[in-house]
């Protein structure tokens, strides 16, 4: 057929208003969020949950002798997060001069590791490029 189902999020507000009891009965619903806009809480739970269903990873990238930058992370698509994506993400050229990347986070055993341009990354790593000389 030609129906396309897309993944979705219920979020629940005034969860300030219930009780204990009725707020771990709504934890239990699948592909639920239960928040208090009012009082700000559980934002976190939703944020992590939207990246989740959104199938996006978050990319840092850190400048030679500084310090990673968290502020703004390259964001990539599940599927398509290795560091020839990344590189792509930022510059076309940056591919051209490429030597070898390091990477600190959860796809590498050793950090920083060493990594071609074909090493699947995984969320919130910590990549630094080095060119050719």
């Amino acid at each position: 057929g030609n129906r396309v189902y897309i993944p979705c999020i219920y979020v629940l507000n005034k969860i300030d208003q219930i009780s204990i009891e009725e707020l771990d009965i709504i934890y239990k619903v699948p592909h639920c969020v239960p928040i208090s806009a009012h009082h700000k809480w559980n934002f976190d739970d939703l944020l992590e949950k939207m990246w989740v269903y959104l199938n996006l990873v978050r990319i840092y990238t850190k400048p030679k002798g500084q310090l990673p930058d968290y502020s703004s992370p390259v964001v990539l698509h599940i599927g398509k997060t290795t560091v020839e994506d990344l590189c792509n993400a930022l510059h076309k050229s940056i591919l051209k001069e490429f030597k070898n990347a390091l990477v600190w986070g959860s796809s590498v055993k050793h950090n920083p590791q060493k990594v071609g341009k074909d090493h699947v990354l995984m969320d919130e790593d910590v990549v630094q490029i080095v060119k050719k000389v």
